[in-house]
């Protein structure tokens, strides 16, 4: 499906029924948006692993603009702050009140930064592997120095420095840091679900050799009350843990969980865990 908003046009998928049978009358679920990461990826390594919550919560995948099934633009347009303002255009687009929000990484990013500006439509918020500011940036590249490959480092300066040339060359990049973004790396497994991914090379140019140097909402996050779930791996080294506990502390009664032997892929590395700690949370 496919919403026309504000200059661009977003691919959405709904799981799940939002009305249900409940004794003798019907029940709603909560509604959550899911915002996936990246940014250059889509929404689809989030299936099926995510389908299990559909029992609990309506859930709305949908691609950034730019990028997977959603339509393409000016690159100079695939902003953080067009990302937000076309998740609020697509919230009204979708006759929706209050919204749940479940952001990875980037997808977090999107998150934190509605939450705070909006703060008024969110129900609940739960952001994975992610950060509030920028200094993750000069924070990953002293983790990758001491842990990663020769290789990884060399193909990590196309990320750093946002200058990916083709779509080939990204899908090298995720094949080659493939064991530092997940403890359970598996090249095999891993190339299926990167072959299913539509990836926008202009995208994740346009992220990191600009809007993410700057990025910081780290003291708007006082302005977000509604219940927040904070989930980090011990591991993770492009979003380390100290930035999960920073956002916990400063979001209002945030709750922080931290999973051990866990890098960044959080559904990757302990895909029930992370469910299981979902679900008990809009429970």
């Amino acid at each position: 499906m496919r919403a026309k908003i504000r200059d661009t046009e977003i691919y959405f998928d709904v799981e799940g029924a939002g009305l249900v049978p409940d004794g003798p009358k019907m029940r709603e679920k909560p509604i959550a948006l899911i915002i996936h990461g990246g940014p250059g990826a889509d929404h689809s390594s989030y299936k099926p692993t995510f389908s299990s919550l559909r029992d609990r919560l309506q859930l709305i995948y949908f691609d950034l603009r730019g990028q997977g099934r959603s339509k393409r633009g000016p690159k100079q347009t695939y902003t953080l702050e067009n990302n937000i303002e076309d998740l609020e255009a697509l919230r009204q687009y979708l006759g929706l009140d209050k919204i749940a929000l479940i952001g990875t990484s980037y997808g977090g990013m999107v998150a934190l930064s509605y939450a705070s500006r909006y703060p008024e439509n969110i129900s609940r918020l739960v952001v994975i592997a992610t950060t509030a500011s920028y200094h993750f940036l000069e924070r990953a590249k002293a983790i990758l120095a001491r842990k990663g490959s020769p290789e990884q480092i060399a193909i990590a300066q196309k990320l750093w420095q946002g200058n990916f040339q083709t779509e080939a060359e990204l899908r090298e990049y995720f094949d080659v840091m493939g064991s530092m973004y997940s403890l359970k790396y598996d090249p095999n497994s891993s190339r299926e679900g990167w072959q299913r991914t539509i990836f926008s090379i202009d995208a994740i140019n346009v992220a990191f050799s600009s809007c993410l140097r700057s990025y910081n909402v780290l003291e708007k996050l006082p302005k977000i009350n509604a219940p927040t779930l904070v989930i980090g791996g011990k591991e993770d080294w492009i979003c380390p843990p100290e930035f999960s506990e920073a956002i916990a502390k400063a979001i209002p009664n945030a709750k922080l969980l931290m999973f051990e032997n866990c890098g960044h892929l959080i559904r990757s590395d302990r895909p029930e865990d992370l469910l299981n700690s979902i679900d008990s949370f809009f429970k």
